[in-house]
């Protein structure tokens, strides 16, 4: 145990790792802080805190205790285990592990050293394996080597801890009662990542707090809009607040590259990818998921590129991201990853799989969750050329019953789109024709909520138009697709009711020949943009799907993204720096009306700050839209308001501008009177400045310029 590492064994241990202590004053040495796990943040508040400051201590040593007593024969197997366990972990110095052996007995103590080349290496290890079992005899006891100390200097006898008073935290939740009822959006350009009010009666954003180097890489809201996350070398951390933004949790997991929520905000995945010493082997890929408020790492995966590149779109160095995807809901109770001929479900509650074990589900390409419920949507391709038809099928978790399964035949492609409510699933069939060498489309409809699950087939008026983009209408019973050959395409509009027939899908219209080639809906409904970006220019459509007419057409030249905010009352276009020019963002009303525009050179990201569902509950939300009018008053006045202080800035700014404007007539005209005397004596004395009252004369002036002599002979 710990209670027999003596001073004297410290420093003994300090000599066999070539540490010198000569120059260090072992009472003066601070402990890094347990809940950050040394995880640095590029923060002038955190300079203090810095653990790396203290390489040439012990930051980087841990102490693992309760190891098995083996005599010199077993000594390198023994070593051999431990090596392999702690090098999964981080990288272990060149003699950086060190089992102390009784020079007597000949056999270990029970407890060895480890030198990691980071303190973050040693401080995931000591979070990782403290309290693991080697068997039923050998659990470890893992400790920092800078904790003896502390140890050391604990008192025999027991005192009361010091009381402190209690202060409360911001409320993370503050920012949604803003009395103008505003958004907040996030930006990064160049070195500084800025959280701003969206302001659109002042026709400009209000900063709300500024950092330069927040972020190595980009940030990320949480779900619900809670949290700011950044990403750094030796981790990731979590921000929140309305206006202070205070960081509240680091998440200790070197080169970090990816991070994702869980829908709810309960849980943090983080994922890393390592280069292997060997070139022919894979990456190495560690995946991490940390309880959000604690910063506790609940299960950690690990295993090469190619065991988690199965299926999706996306990711990084062949891993597609999200890795893990949840099931819909706060609960954040089931997340899932598909492997091969295998769906992987597991449960929050133990981090295990659910019933210990995977579901079987042969070539299985691809699989989405329902946003609102636990029901997986999984797609297998056809397999023996044919024989068996490609299928997508319904699970319920945690059953694993089947609620509905669809055969599909000469299927080349799948991709299912499942609608905000979990109402419907949209599954997009690419099919080959009798000649394979092309394909058509069509979608296959489950009505998700109704009995039975039916199943109802759309085919295009056009079998040989392909469909460049679909999206369903947020809340709603309708769904939007591009289909047809570019650069004019039509966008066409489909109900899932019928009139009085709701169970029938029905096509609103057709409106043909658009430049768009992608669709965004508001998040509240009814109101969508037909946007056509990249090799279209940004080409922009306002339109209104409830009246089924154009609002507004406009351009943001060379934009990349188009984002409505959480209300759907605005929506941001921007050109992020994929492009040179231009870069920055435009903020339009929902009716296409353009209220300002901001540049920012080196403009990576913009994210608007996601809002929590609404808490009033459906029938109130229809009261307060039924009485609209009556709200409407209130605000209509707030806005006139705005309107003419407005008016009055725009007056008091021209009356500025005129007293500038008078202020420089005059000092030029007092100029202009002192030099009077010098034109006077410049004009012969004419004192007049009017040059209409001077008579303009062309005067020929002879000038000799040369003259020669020649002689000229008769002869």
């Amino acid at each position: 145990m710990l209670e027999v590492v003596s001073m004297d064994e410290i420093r003994a241990t300090a000599g066999r790792l070539n540490i010198d202590l000569s120059s260090l004053d072992l009472d003066s040495i601070r402990l890094p802080s347990g809940e950050d796990f040394g995880v640095i943040s590029d923060d002038e508040d955190l300079k203090e805190e810095d653990p790396l400051e203290f390489e040439a201590g012990f930051g980087n040593i841990i102490v693992v205790d309760n190891l098995p007593v083996v005599p010199k024969e077993k000594f390198e197997k023994l070593e051999g285990v431990i090596r392999k366990i702690y090098s999964q972990i981080g990288v272990i110095k060149e003699d950086g592990l060190w089992m102390p052996v009784d020079p007597e007995t000949q056999k270990t103590l029970g407890y060895c050293f480890i030198e990691y080349n980071t303190p973050q290496e040693a401080e995931l290890a000591k979070e990782k394996t403290n309290g693991y079992k080697l068997d039923r005899s050998h659990i470890f006891a893992v400790n920092m080597f800078d904790d003896i100390e502390k140890f050391l200097k604990v008192p025999d006898e027991w005192a009361p801890p010091e009381t402190k008073p209690y202060s409360p935290g911001e409320n993370l939740q503050k920012w949604l009662t803003d009395e103008k009822a505003r958004d907040q959006f996030v930006i990064r350009a160049g070195t500084d990542t800025e959280v701003l009010w969206n302001d659109a009666r002042q026709s400009k954003p209000e900063l709300v707090y500024k950092r330069s180097f927040w972020t190595e890489s980009f940030v990320q809201w949480s779900p619900l809009g809670t949290y700011l996350a950044t990403v750094h070398r030796q981790g990731a951390q979590v921000w929140g607040g309305a206006t202070t933004f205070d960081r509240l949790t680091r998440y200790a997991h070197p080169q970090v590259k990816l991070i994702d929520f869980s829908p709810g905000e309960k849980f943090f995945v983080t994922y890393s990818s390592h280069e292997p010493s060997n070139p022919r082997d894979t990456h190495r890929v560690v995946i991490n998921i940390f309880d959000v408020r604690t910063g506790k790492v609940m299960r950690d995966f690990k295993g090469s590129a190619d065991e988690f590149a199965i299926g999706g779109t996306g990711g990084v160095s062949g891993v597609s991201w999200p890795v893990f995807k949840w099931s819909g809901g706060k609960e954040d109770k089931y997340f899932a990853r598909i492997g091969k001929n295998v769906i992987s479900v597991y449960e929050t509650e133990t981090f295990t799989l659910i019933d210990k074990k995977s579901i079987k589900v042969e070539n299985v390409m691809d699989f989405c969750w329902s946003p609102t419920d636990p029901i997986l949507a999984l797609f297998a391709p056809e397999l023996g050329g044919g024989n068996q038809p490609a299928r997508v099928s319904l699970l319920q978790i945690p059953s694993k019953e089947e609620l509905r399964q669809k055969n599909l035949f000469s299927v080349s492609d799948c991709k299912m789109y499942w609608q905000s409510n979990g109402d419907y699933l949209a599954v997009k069939v690419d099919r080959y024709k009798k000649i394979k060498k092309n394909t058509y489309s069509g979608f296959e409809l489950f009505r998700i909520k109704e009995r039975d699950i039916p199943i109802e087939v759309l085919e295009l008026e056009n079998k040989n138009d392909k469909i460049i983009s679909f999206a369903w209408e947020p809340k709603g019973h309708r769904f939007a697709v591009i289909h047809g050959d570019s650069p004019r395409p039509d966008v066409s509009f489909y109900s899932m009711r019928s009139g009085t027939n709701t169970s029938r899908v029905s096509k609103l219209t057709t409106i043909k020949g658009k430049q768009a080639n992608a669709l965004y809906w508001s998040p509240a409904g009814r109101f969508i943009i037909l946007a056509g970006l990249k090799g279209l220019n940004g080409q922009l459509e306002f339109f209104n799907v409830e009246e089924l007419e154009t609002m507004a057409t406009a351009e943001h030249f060379m934009a990349t993204d188009v984002e409505w905010d959480p209300t759907g009352r605005y929506v941001v276009t921007s050109v992020t720096s994929v492009h040179e020019m231009e870069n920055g963002f435009n903020v339009w009303s929902f009716n296409g009306k353009l209220l300002y525009r901001i540049m920012k050179d080196h403009f990576f990201q913009f994210l608007w700050r996601p809002r929590p569902p609404s808490v009033l509950s459906p029938e109130k939300e229809e009261e307060i839209a039924k009485n609209l009018k009556k709200y409407s008053k209130k605000y209509e006045a707030e806005d006139q308001d705005v309107s003419l202080q407005l008016s009055e800035q725009d007056r008091e700014k021209r009356k500025t501008l005129k007293e500038e404007w008078d202020r420089w007539v005059g000092q030029w005209k007092r100029l202009h009177e002192e030099q009077k005397l010098d034109r006077q004596t410049l004009r012969d004395g004419e004192a007049s400045d009017e040059e209409e009252e001077y008579e303009a004369k062309e005067v020929e002036v002879e000038e000799l310029l040369d003259v020669s002599e020649e002689v000229i002979s008769f002869d």
